[in-house]
């Protein structure tokens, strides 16, 4: 038991030396650092030398978080195609129906998807 405990000693030694040198470093640059005026302009965004126009934080469409999410659901869907395309050939010999169904239903409710999106219009762009 205590050998065990043993191989855990040099991770916990450098654990310590670097939270200990993050520590140090933050307090040692809080106490030799300058200290700096904040001033208006210098609190001012900078946009390439010219004054900033408008808000700062404009409000995004919904449109655009909607097409977020279809394509992180699409992107999905390649993630899980790509690994069954590659061990398909070597899986269809011990259980062909079991692989082809599992990947049919999966393709299935995502085709669902992809008509519920047609259906609300998410893919028209001139909306």
């Amino acid at each position: 038991m205590d050998s065990q405990l043993l191989q855990y000693l040099p991770v916990l030694l450098l654990l310590l030396v670097a939270v200990g040198f993050a520590g140090t470093t933050l307090v040692i640059s809080v106490l030799l650092g300058k200290r700096g005026r904040r001033t208006q302009t210098k609190d001012v965004a900078y946009e390439c030398g010219m004054l900033p126009e408008g808000e700062g934080n404009a409000r995004m469409s919904v449109k655009f978080h909607l097409v977020a999410l279809l394509f992180v659901l699409f992107d999905i869907e390649v993630v899980f195609l790509f690994p069954w395309a590659v061990i398909y050939k070597s899986m269809l010999r011990e259980n062909a129906a079991l692989i082809l169904g599992s990947m049919v239903s999966f393709l299935g409710v995502l085709f669902v998807g992809y008509l519920y999106a047609l259906k609300k219009r998410a893919f028209d762009w001139t909306r």
